[in-house]
């Protein structure tokens, strides 16, 4: 499914985010309910949209835990794993940017490139809300 006629573009710049920024491995954009929007090619379209459902999950728990107590909004979720770190964040209007990342990774550099990215390419990474019980429009 493309959700932006600019998908290729943005596949493009997460390539050139992954090959450019020292410890970033695969990148995401996805809308916020967890809809894939762009991947890196490194990445297959079902891991691409493993890892933004996964994403999406955690910016949900991420905002609700915010709200709850009285955190504010939520700009950038990290997990930290045993052999990598996942980074995500907001990007637009109803998109976030997610990266996996080398556990020895400079993650101050690389969340710097990613909102540096986000910057960019605003224009693609804006999406409107899905209606509830709407299904998604064909391909083709």
């Amino acid at each position: 499914m493309t959700v932006k006629s600019g998908v290729s573009e943005l596949d493009w710049l997460l390539d050139d985010l992954v090959q450019r920024v020292v410890g970033a491995e695969r990148a995401v954009v996805l809308s916020a309910d967890g809809l894939l929007m762009g991947r890196s090619a490194n990445l297959s379209k079902a891991d691409a949209e493993h890892l933004s459902a996964v994403a999406s999950a955690f910016q949900s728990l991420a905002r609700g835990t915010g709200r709850h107590f009285g955190g504010g909004e939520v700009h950038q979720t990290v997990v930290e794993m045993e052999r990598a770190f996942l980074m995500v964040t907001t990007a637009g209007q109803g998109a976030c940017l997610a990266l996996l990342a080398a556990a020895d990774a400079d993650l101050g550099m690389i969340a710097y490139q990613m909102n540096l990215m986000v910057t960019r390419v605003g224009r693609y990474l804006s999406t409107a809300p899905r209606e509830a019980g709407a299904a998604p429009a064909a391909s083709g």
